[in-house]
């Protein structure tokens, strides 16, 4: 968000949209699918903080039950806590596959979930309905792209549809009220290719925040399903006070495992300009960041999301170096996720092993829209 320079919208909004929007996520670059987990963990938080319909359906495309999935047992863990609130469907084959390979039990399957979000489409009773990879679908030609777009079109007024994965085709664009591209950014001048386990998301386009949040779901069912010692820190910056609903859905996930998730935020519950930076602002990266770098120097932390940090350098609240230093020591077996939008790009981006630039092709806050809690924020 421009105005004097980069400003971060808090949770505290004058006003709300009731009215779904179609949501596109694709390109080559990394946090499409994380994109969907962020949506359903935020979706799963409104739910248990608010007395208002949230229920979401994650209907997963190419991804069968013959494999297991890190974000599985954190979904697992959410549903037996609030089984009303969300359903997961899952079909395909569990592996990657091309055009020429090509079998009638991916057609059958396809067309299987295809029935499944229909159903679920028309039925009213979800709030939101995630198509996660729903667009290498359509590019292999496994489902008609007419029919989706006519359901699609038709879907309840409530609805907030979200169509992830690469190859979306022209036809979802051009009903699409969002569509977010995720481009790979590489850093020619970074030795070796940066350091494994430095990821970046940066960009103008919505998707930074919602993808570390499904990365951090992820983590956090890798912790429950197959590593006890796993923990997650989740660090925001620029986003304090309260109203984000994924905070109910990680403090749901924290009761049952206390043991494996941290959550903290820093900042005003206020937007901050370049050039009206109030000492406070100061205190509380400063704050965030001395948690973050114990954190990461600790080694007892696998998965640490650093949100919104970009930003918080670009409007100068902290220095880089110190960053840069604190990501050149990091334990090698410790994932540091970094998201934010910037506008002179800091030097730790060098650093990063993955780096996704999202690009805003089309977003509805441009036509006016009003944002929506449990998919926004």
């Amino acid at each position: 968000m421009t105005k004097t320079g980069i400003g971060i919208l808090t949770a505290q909004l004058n006003s709300e949209r009731n009215i779904g929007q179609i949501h596109v996520y694709d390109g080559e670059g990394k946090g499409k699918s994380q994109v969907a987990l962020g949506v359903v963990l935020r979706s799963i938080g409104l739910g248990i903080h608010s007395f208002r319909q949230s229920r979401v359906l994650l209907l997963r495309f190419l991804k069968g039950p013959g494999r297991t999935y890190d974000e599985d047992a954190a979904i697992e863990a959410l549903q037996r806590g609030f089984p009303h609130l969300i359903d997961q469907v899952r079909t395909g084959r569990a592996e990657f596959f091309g055009p020429e390979e090509i079998t009638r039990f991916d057609q059958l399957e396809a067309q299987r979930g295809w029935d499944v979000a229909k159903g679920a489409i028309a039925s009213g009773l979800y709030s939101v309905v995630v198509l996660d990879e729903i667009n290498p679908v359509l590019d292999l030609g496994l489902l008609q792209i007419d029919e989706v777009v006519k359901t699609l079109k038709q879907k309840p007024a409530h609805l907030e549809i979200i169509a992830t994965g690469r190859g979306a085709p022209q036809p979802l664009l051009d009903i699409a009220d969002l569509h977010s591209e995720m481009k790979p950014r590489p850093h020619p001048e970074a030795a070796h290719h940066g350091i494994e386990g430095i990821e970046i998301y940066t960009g103008a386009g919505k998707g930074k925040s919602t993808s570390a949040l499904g990365k951090a779901l992820q983590a956090i069912g890798r912790g429950i399903s197959q590593d006890k010692s796993h923990r997650v820190l989740i660090m925001q910056w620029l986003k304090g006070g309260q109203g984000y609903t994924e905070d109910a859905a990680i403090a749901a996930l924290r009761q049952s495992y206390p043991d494996l998730v941290d959550h903290q935020r820093c900042g005003r519950d206020a937007i901050v300009w370049r050039g009206q930076q109030q000492e406070i602002d100061y205190v509380e990266a400063e704050r965030g960041w001395e948690i973050a770098s114990a954190a990461i120097a600790s080694g007892l932390y696998k998965t640490i999301i650093l949100d919104e940090l970009n930003p918080t350098i670009d409007l100068e609240l902290l220095p880089e170096e110190p960053i840069v230093q604190t990501l050149l020591r990091k334990p090698k077996d410790t994932e540091v996720i970094i998201t934010g939008r910037c506008k002179n790009p800091p030097a730790y981006f060098a650093l990063a092993s993955a780096h996704s630039e999202v690009f805003c092709h089309k977003h509805y806050a441009e036509k006016g829209v009003d944002l929506k809690r449990g998919v926004d924020f």
